[in-house]
């Protein structure tokens, strides 16, 4: 509708925006605190790379939307939960299985035959949303890291109060070398504040909700949700913004999501032998100390009528 292809400009927008909202919470209404084990050290070592792949995340897959359909790019982001996995074995948060590697597979399997049977292919554009979907994977493995690993207790609104001004100030770079020289050439570019501004708080919103989202759960569930959102995007695309969606794409895509659906059976079902465990645990040591509290009194009783005769 605008024509507007500069995508570091929107990135930079929506993370000018949400270091405004994060810090006026953080910093003017006190609304939580910061932590205090979060050290310049561990600022570098764990938020700054966070910043860092989220820039180039956000970069690549807003440029892919010059190139390609948005019904086909949720299509691509179906490799995500294929992608997280891999990185969460990579980063040893994920034991490898054959059996899960077999299901990613066949999650790849599918995406490709909905890549083949996309109407308006374009590989430059292929490249960049694969590119996103790498860096955001990786992005969502090093929060889940930095959330439960490093010793300290980040919520939606000071992980966001961490992350995007170093994502705005590694997006400051490219956009200064690539696109401020076309914005400057391009004179007639009239700012509206009512498109960008609703634009940015439903960047704002969708952060927070991911960060909270990854800070309760996990990476991999986040992205497992996501699924649902990218046929609603499909459908919604196909019908208002009139995308062409063929049956091989759907095909495909079906294909992706049946994939993504049993892993997520097995992920939930997992989970709940974990949490039996758990509990089974938490109930022997109750009747263990419950034991050693019985052979206590019963010790004190004797004692007590050993005394009195």
């Amino acid at each position: 509708m605008y024509n507007w292809p500069y995508p570091i400009s929107l990135t930079l927008i929506h993370m000018t925006f949400c270091s405004s909202i994060a810090v006026l919470l953080v910093r003017i209404f006190h609304v939580v605190d910061l932590p205090s084990a979060m050290t310049p050290r561990l600022y570098l070592s764990s938020v700054v790379p966070i910043g860092a792949l989220y820039s180039l995340s956000l970069w690549l897959s807003n440029s892919a939307y010059i190139y390609l359909s948005v019904s086909f790019i949720q299509m691509l982001k179906a490799l995500m939960p294929v992608a997280v996995y891999s990185m969460g074995v990579l980063f040893r948060r994920d034991s490898f299985k054959s059996s899960t590697m077999a299901n990613m597979l066949s999650i790849s399997a599918g995406v490709a035959v909905a890549a083949y049977g996309e109407a308006k292919f374009n590989s430059w554009g292929v490249l960049l949303q694969l590119g996103a979907v790498a860096f955001e994977a990786t992005r969502l493995v090093l929060i889940q890291i930095l959330l439960t690993s490093k010793g300290i207790n980040l919520n939606p609104i000071t992980t966001l109060y961490y992350v995007a001004p170093c994502c705005f100030a590694f997006l400051l770079v490219p956009w200064v070398a690539v696109e401020l020289p076309w914005l400057m050439e391009n004179s007639s570019f009239q700012f509206a504040y009512l498109v960008f501004g609703t634009n940015s708080f439903c960047a704002f919103a969708l952060n927070l909700a991911v960060f909270l989202l990854v800070g309760k759960t996990s990476a991999l569930t986040m992205n497992v949700a996501g699924v649902v959102k990218d046929w609603l995007l499909i459908a919604f695309s196909w019908s208002v913004i009139k995308d062409t969606v063929t049956p091989i794409n759907l095909f495909g895509y079906g294909i992706a999501f049946l994939g993504v659906a049993y892993y997520n059976h097995c992920k939930l079902r997992g989970l709940r032998e974990v949490e039996a465990q758990r509990r089974a645990a938490e109930e022997a040591d109750k009747d263990e100390e419950s034991g050693k509290l019985l052979d206590q009194e019963q010790g004190e009783i004797m004692t007590t009528r050993r005394n009195e005769s």
